[in-house]
Order: C-alpha cells, then structure tokens, then sequence
C-alpha cells in the first residue's frame, strides 16, 4: 500500500499553505520505512514550502528549445504532405517543413484569395508530456505560445485552455491554474495547428504575402509561473529628462496593495525609487519618480536601465517582483520638421529584415537574432523595420542593448486583419514590446494591407504614445511611398509631411541596395524633411529544401533580395551600404605621395563626438605583379583618437604624413566599441611596371594572312584581314588571348539614340532590360612596322568607324605595350576595347586595385585599394552564393594577373580612370535586371549601371545615367604572357 505523507506550514504571516501529498518511493513497508519516509517528506515539504514562500520573482519553464538550436522532440502527426499520416517525432519549435513534413509552400501564387482551391492546408498535431514542481501549486499558472502559425487550438490534460488563437506571429497565454498538475503527476498537452486560417482576414493579412508560409509551433512554448497575487504586466514611458512612469497593472484587485519601485543602472546602482499605491476597488497603480541626469538611450549610446517592481500586500509582505529594462529617452516627430530623438534630429539609416535562417525558416534563437542585429551594425545601419511581422522578443532585446531604432509591424502585407482579431493581435504585439527602447514606431501592416479601424488601437497600450505608420501611405505625419525614383523622391520632399521611405532600392540579384545609393542618399540627408529610409531587404530569404536535396530555393525572383545572401554570404552592395553610410566620413577626395597627414573629416553622428572614434593608418607598399605573395608591406603604422569634432560637423584630424616608398594609405576607422566602421584606401602612386628586360632583338616574318613577331621566346600572331592580336605562342603553348583590340559600345536597348526612352518602337517595354551594341563599320588599312632600339612598333590602322588605331611595342623580352585610340560620338552605357578568350579556360584572377567586389558605374562606392585573389566562379544568382562574383568591372586596377589552362596573362593599366573588365556579369536566370554584350577581356572607359528590381536606371539617380560621350578616347596597357 502506498503510504501518503502531508505538511502543513504556517508563513511569516500566519496564513497557511497546504501542500499536496507526495507519494513515498523507495523505501520498505517497516517501521524504520515509514518513519524514514516521514522523515524525509516532511524535510522536503518544509525546503519546497519554504522556497515557494520566498520566491516571489516570475518563474519559466520551457517545454520546448529556446529556439532551432536547442529543439525538444514532441510527438507530431501531420495531416497532409510530406511525412504525413502517421504519429512520429519533430523537434518544437520549428517550421515542420524544414523538419520535413507538409507542403513548402510561397503566399504569392494563391494572392488575394482568402480560401483559393489547391492550397497547402495541412494540420500539424503535437503531443507533449511534462511535470511542474510540487512547489508550483496555488501559484498562477500561464501557458504561453511565443508564435504558432497559424491557427491554434490548445488542449491541457484534455481540457481546452482557452479559445482557438488566430494570427501566427504573436505571442499568446492561457491561465491553465485550474487544469495543470503538480508534483509527480504527469500534464499531457495537446495541440492542434492549421497551417491555415479559417478566418479570411489572417489569410490575407499573413498567408498571401511575398514570403514562405510555414506552419508549426515556430517559437519556444514555456510555462510561466507567479505568485497567485501579482503584477500582470507593466508599461514604461521613461523620459529624456529623468521622468519615470509606469502602469501597474496586477492580474486582480488587491485592497491596501502597494508597489515599490527601484531603479537600477548597469552597474547595480540605485539611482531613484518610489512606493505607490494601489488605488481602492482598482487593479492598476501608476508609479512616477525622477532620475537625475539618466544616461539617455539612442542607437549610438544603448545605456539601458533596470526597473524591479515589488508588489505588496496590505500588511506589507512582498507578493511578486517583477523585473523589466529600459531606457530612458523622448521620441518626438515635429510636424514638417524631422523625427527627434531625445532633443536631437536623427537620420535613419535602415533595412527591413525577415525573420529566417535556410534550415529552420523563421525559428530562430538568441544567437541567431544576435548575429542579424550585428550584421546590421556593422553596414553602419542604425534602423530595421520588422517585415512584416513582429520579431523574437530576442531579437528586441539585442536591439535594446546594442543600439537599433526598430519600427514595429501588424502583420499585414496586401491584406489585412479583420477588425475584431486584428485587436486582439495589436493588443498582443504591444503589450510584449512596449518596454523596449529600440521601438520608435508601431507600423499597421504594409502596402493598403492597413485595417485604419486599428490605428487608435496602438496607444490604448502605449503610454508612449508612439508614432503609428503606413507603410507605403501618407499617415501619422510621414509619407512613407516605397520605390520612388529618384526625381519623385526629390518631389515629395518639397511636400509638407515627413519623407521616410520605408522600402527603397529594391536589392534583387545584384541590383538595388547599394546601387544608386550614394545619390539617394546625398539628396535625403540634405533635405530639411528627410528622415531616412529602409531598403528592402537584409538577406535573402532561400529555404533549403528538405524534398531537393538540401536545394536553396528563392522561388526566382520572389526570394533574392537580400543585401547579403541566404547565409548572409555579402555581396558587393553590403560594402557599399557600410561606406556610404559611415558616420565618419573622410572626405578628402585625391590624396598623393605629398599628403601632409590632413584629413577633412565630416562626423555624421547624430550623438557622439567624433573623440569618440579611432582613426589607424597604414602606409604600405602594394605588391608587384611579379611578387608571388598577397602581403602588402606596412613602412609606418599607428592610430590616433578622433578630434574634437561635435555631431553633425565637420573638422580635420591629423596623422603623419606619407612616408617614402608607400603607394598607399589604408585608413581604418573604430567606433567607441572598437567596431571597424570602415577603412578608407587611397592610392599615393602607382605600382611600378616592368621594366624591359634586353635580350635578342625581335624579329618578324609574314605569311599571306599574318604578321608574326618572335620575341623572348614568344610569337605574336596579328591578323592582316583586320590588324587584331590572334594569339600567342609559347613553345609548345598558345595562349588564346586575341581578336582585339576591337571597339564595343552599347546602349540600353529601350532608348532612343537621344537617351530617352523610345517611344517610336512599339517593342521598347520588353527591350529594358537588355543592350544594343553599336556596329563598327571601321576598315583595317594595313600594318606600319618599326624596327628601332631592340624592339618592334606595329601600328594597325583603320579609317571610316570607331576604332582609329592601335599601337604595338613589343620588346626583346617578350613584353607588350598597347596604346590604343578610338573615337565615339553619342549616347552609352558601355564603352572600351575588347578581346576574346576562351571563359571555360581560366582558373584565377589576381590584382592590385579596388576588391574584392566588382563594381557597376552606380555602385563605386565600397571597394577598397589592396591585393586582392580568387578563383573562377560563375554563379547563378538567386540559386548560388558564392562571393565575391569572378566577373564583372573592376575599379582602378592597377595590374591583373589572370590564371589559365594555357598559362598566365598578365595586365598593367595605364590609364587610372580605365575599369578592367573581365567578362560580363550574370544575372538571374529570368534575366529581369540586364542582358549585357559580350565584352570578354577589356578595357572600358563606361561601363553600365545596374537597374533594381522596380526602377529602371534611368530612375535611380544622376550616377546611374547613360553618358554623353564626344571624340576621341584613348587607352594604354602592358601585356605579358607566361
């Protein structure tokens, strides 16, 4: 017979707490048995009661991970799709499709529909079993669903907890007090999840939008324990000037209740505290104190606070303490003026961010949100809108306390929510989020997807009374358009409201984000009405699918709009986000081998003084094409503190001036946290180039189709049909590299020949996004040979076309130099000299100039001066991640060594304002940004914007332009063949 032992505990203040029994395991049916067995139930009562007395703080108990690294099995039965049919295991939280059940599905196919035929509906059933500690009992008990996608039906111990929830990225509660079991007996809870809504409103709003529907209990579930009386929830406005105030509110009426609270700073300091009382017959107390001098929260000074709130009872035992941080700072948007932060006009500099990872979709973990929060800091970003949805409370809490403005959004992307679960869902969304400092703005769904029946729902929460938006409309003071060209741009910041874009640049591919945005943003911070803008999108948003083998699906174009990659591989825009928005701007633009050591600089903090920073130089000497190794060699280094130079000034900082010998200076930037904000490069002088190497003099001979000349143990092969390179041989060897040097220009084919678009050709709309060459009607006139001074000068001439002349020197060591002429008058896009080789035979490239990224003639911003190497690649975008891209134009190259199968081909440019172009970029599959010519190995004086995925690039700004090109260009490079 099983023997049942009880205790009884009287408290500090005489009210008794009876424990459950406890069943006696273990021990013999004797005498000593049982009074062992008394013993120690009595000993253990007396610990457990005494420690359920005491702890008055808020306890949690997860039943699931924390998030996709730390899962806990459940059982799972899915209803439809993969792994179907059957009771098997899953780990919670996640998305079941990337654990491999059910249906991927992407909202955009079925849009607008609320109940479409064909769509992905399946049910995921869970199971999971579980204990309480004994000491739980008489304690309020919570149940809470961080986020369910999406509607929610929650049975504990067969009993429902409460009504079905709807809306799938919000956090919800049921007080299961009187359906959960303590102690050794088991609670089993059971939850059903619909992948779909049955209310229309949800589907619209969240299951027909530009993102992957998933289903799934995607973030952690937990128990929630507190004492039986206590503090519901508390919501903070903590002002710039010390003026703290809180609503208390307590989960019942308490006569005679008071609630202390004491305010601490990141050291543990008491720096204010107050005591408030409960009003009679009432469940809410309001607290107010002052703090003097608090050190204010920004994004570039995250100093939080910590508030512990004590709830007492009328004879002035602690109830509940519950703990909340903060910061203290003032949000104020002035009418036609700006948005203020704590008395001061800031400029946001922001993204919109999904929440997602390829393996778990939108479950994500602390780590995870960490990394996000980072990774936007560290492109100097100082904003992040969370589309379309909120985020992890983790992710908030990184914002907080590394410093983020963070606009806040009802999910809503075209649709919207229904009036009557839409205030549910406002309700749920503020009241987790409203102690945050990093929330500036609440947003009511995205792009008309606003319910304006919802908009005064926000300050019932928010004692803040925060700004609320809609984006893409004119609300709340802020016009927030997404997408307008530059020229509209300019427009609607003569109006009155506030201009804050929340999505501009379009990142798609290789397209928007950095492309166009230094002339965006030179026009948006100098406007008196400009706050700022988000770009649309931080990462690109591929799911590895479970059904392709591990295959990161962007669904096309839907999912590829990420500044960085799936995995946040960066792309060439990430580097020119973080220069074009550093808060320390250098803004010396030539600097030589006679710098003096001054450097103008512009601090565009909105807070901090630029003492605040770190400036480390470098001047080095740059390897030579010859040298094998990729080191640069430092002559002097150091670093020295920013000036004195106040937010939003400009000022000079002093380092030593250039040494002898460097042809560089690398300039690297530190923020107050030793963050790299930038590192500015500049070219003192140029590498050197070879100089020739005497030996046998060359020599020549001719066939009936071609010149040769032999030199260093090298023939070059020139076509006298058209005066062009054919190739080289060496040895046994031959190196492919010819048919050129030959003119290529092209234009957008949509255009006129007067720069406008061409509205005579009734095909011009399906022509934008690909390029007409202009033909060269050019005749080769013959070759003029020189023998002189141990080499050969070869000019092939050409008259009536566009390539005038091209000049050979070849020395006795096998070297060439080529000066080449040509001559254009009108309207590119694309414009240099050519040659061919073979693509599928080069291996590498290596060189000495602006890298790794390659960079389009809207998109110059983020490269930096070095030594730079890598292999071939030829990626697909949106399907492949490898960066940097092999192809493409590079910047202010100096020599470039490229690698083949033949042997090695290597380049000095002559002409400092040349790109060096090696092939022509790729883009996607769907080719919805350009179709360019191809231009092989060449050397271009224009080389092409690149449009985004909404603006053609005639819309985006005076840099992404075709140039007007009149007379006579010229060109020179060096040439050796190994």
């Amino acid at each position: 017979m099983q023997e049942i032992c009880s205790f009884v505990l009287l408290s500090k203040t005489d009210s008794k707490l009876t424990l459950p029994p406890l069943p006696r395991r273990g021990l013999g049916r004797g005498r000593l048995g049982r009074g062992l067995s008394t013993f120690i139930c009595a000993f253990t009562l007396i610990s457990i009661g005494a420690h359920a007395q005491s702890s008055v703080n808020t306890e949690r108990r997860y039943l699931s991970g924390k998030g996709c690294d730390d899962m806990v099995e459940w059982d799972f039965y899915c209803t439809g799709g993969n792994n179907s049919g059957r009771w098997t295991k899953i780990g919670v939280p996640s998305c079941w499709e990337l654990q491999g059940f059910g249906t991927y599905q992407y909202g955009m196919r079925f849009y607008g529909k609320a109940f479409p035929e064909g769509i992905a509906d399946e049910k995921g059933m869970y199971k999971y079993e579980f204990y309480l500690p004994a000491a739980w009992n008489g304690k309020q008990i919570e149940l809470v669903f961080e986020a369910s996608m999406t509607d929610t039906e929650v049975k504990i111990n067969g009993r429902k907890a409460g009504e079905i929830h709807q809306g799938g990225f919000y956090r919800f509660t049921y007080d299961v007090s009187d359906r959960i079991f303590f102690g050794d007996t088991k609670n089993l809870l059971e939850v059903t999840v619909s992948k779909e809504s049955s209310n229309a409103g949800v589907n619209l709003a969240e299951r027909r939008a530009d993102y992957w529907n998933f289903g799934g209990l995607y973030r952690p579930v937990f128990i929630v324990a507190k004492p039986a009386q206590n503090i519901s929830r508390v919501a903070i406005d903590a002002q710039a000037d010390g003026s703290f105030t809180a609503g208390c509110y307590l989960n019942k009426t308490l006569e005679g209740a008071r609630i202390k609270t004491v305010i601490t700073d990141r050291h543990g300091k008491k720096i204010a505290e107050a005591t408030s009382s409960v009003r009679t017959g009432s469940d809410y107390a309001i607290v107010r104190l002052h703090a003097d001098s608090p050190d204010l929260w920004t994004a570039e000074t995250p100093n939080l606070y910590t508030a512990r709130f004590i709830l007492s009872g009328r004879g002035g035992e602690v109830l509940h303490e519950e703990v909340q941080k903060f910061g203290f700072r003032t949000i104020e948007t002035r009418e036609s003026d700006g948005l203020y932060i704590n008395g001061v006009r800031v400029n946001i500099r922001g993204v919109n961010r999904h929440s997602f990872r390829p393996e778990s979709g939108r479950t994500l973990s602390k780590v995870k949100n960490i990394e996000d929060v980072l990774l936007i800091k560290s492109m100097n970003m100082n904003a992040v809108r969370l589309s379309h949805y909120p985020a992890d409370p983790e992710f908030l809490e990184a914002c907080d306390s590394l410093g983020l403005y963070v606009m806040n959004e009802l999910s809503g992307w075209h649709g919207k929510h229904e009036t009557v679960v839409g205030q549910k869902l406002v309700r749920e969304m503020v009241i987790r989020d409203v102690n945050h400092p990093s929330v500036i703005w609440w947003s009511n769904g995205n792009e008309k997807g606003w319910n304006t029946e919802l908009d005064g729902e926000f300050h019932k929460y928010d004692p803040q009374r925060r700004p609320v938006l809609h984006p893409q409309g004119n609300f709340g003071g802020y016009e927030t358009m997404h997408y307008r060209s530059y020229g509209e741009s300019q427009n609607y910041m003569r109006l009155p409201e506030l201009f804050m874009p929340t999505e501009f640049l379009h990142g798609l591919y290789d397209g928007g984000a950095g492309a166009g945005l230094y002339d965006y943003w030179e026009m948006m911070r100098k406007h008196p009405r400009c706050v700022g803008g988000f770009i649309w999108v931080l990462a690109d948003e591929g799911v590895k699918r479970t059904d392709k083998n591990g295959f990161i699906d962007n669904v096309g174009n839907f999912g590829a709009d990420g500044i960085v990659g799936p995995h946040h591989e960066k792309e060439g825009s990430y580097y020119t986000v973080r220069q074009v928005w550093c808060p320390v701007q250098v803004m010396n633009r030539h600097i030589d081998a006679t710098f003096d050591g001054k450097l103008q600089v512009e601090n565009r903090y909105d807070f901090l003084n630029l003492n605040s920073c770190r400036f480390a130089y470098r001047y080095v000497q740059l390897p030579t094409a010859e040298d094998t190794g990729m080191e640069m060699k430092v002559l002097e280094q150091g670093e020295v503190r920013g000036g004195d130079i106040p937010a939003h000034e400009t000022g000079e900082v002093r380092i030593p001036a250039a040494v002898r010998g460097a042809n560089a200076l690398m300039l690297t930037i530190t923020d107050t946290f030793g963050r790299e904000l930038f590192t500015y490069s500049y070219r003192l002088e140029e590498v050197p180039c070879p100089v020739p190497a005497m030996g046998a003099v060359p020599s020549r001979e001719e066939t009936v189709d071609d010149l040769m000349i032999h030199a260093g143990g090298k023939v070059f092969v020139f076509s006298k049909r058209d005066g062009r390179l054919k190739y080289v041989r060496i040895g046994e060897r031959t190196i492919h590299l010819g048919n050129g040097p030959r003119f290529i220009a092209a234009r957008r084919a949509d255009r006129s020949l007067d720069q406008f678009y061409n509205h005579d050709d009734p095909d011009a709309e399906k022509k934008k996004t690909t390029y007409s060459t202009f033909e060269d009607t050019g005749r080769f006139c013959g070759f003029d040979v020189e023998e002189a001074d141990g080499k050969i000068t070869v000019t092939a001439g050409y008259r009536l076309g566009n390539f005038d002349k091209a000049v050979w020197v070849i020395t006795s060591d096998g070297r060439v130099s080529l000066d080449f002429h040509y001559n254009f008058s009108g309207v590119v896009d694309l414009m240099g000299v050519m040659f061919d080789y073979p693509e599928e035979l080069v291996l590498s490239k290596r060189w000495v100039g602006d890298g790794p990224y390659r960079v389009w003639q809207n998109r110059l911003h983020g490269p930096q001066l070095g030594v730079w190497e890598n292999e071939y690649n030829d990626p697909v975008p949106g399907e492949s991640f490898v960066y940097p891209e092999f192809k493409g134009y590079f910047a202010h190259v100096q020599w470039m060594s490229l690698h083949t199968q033949e042997g090695v081909i290597r380049i000095w440019n002559r002409t400092p304002d040349s790109y060096i172009g090696v092939y022509q970029p790729r883009d996607g599959r769907d080719a919805l940004l350009y179709t360019l010519p191809g231009t092989g190995i060449s050397v271009m004086k224009v080389i092409p914007p690149v449009r985004n995925k909404v603006n053609t690039t005639d819309l985006v700004g005076p840099s992404s332009q075709p140039k007007w090109v009149d007379g006579e260009q010229k060109g020179s490079i060096i040439l050796c063949f190994e």
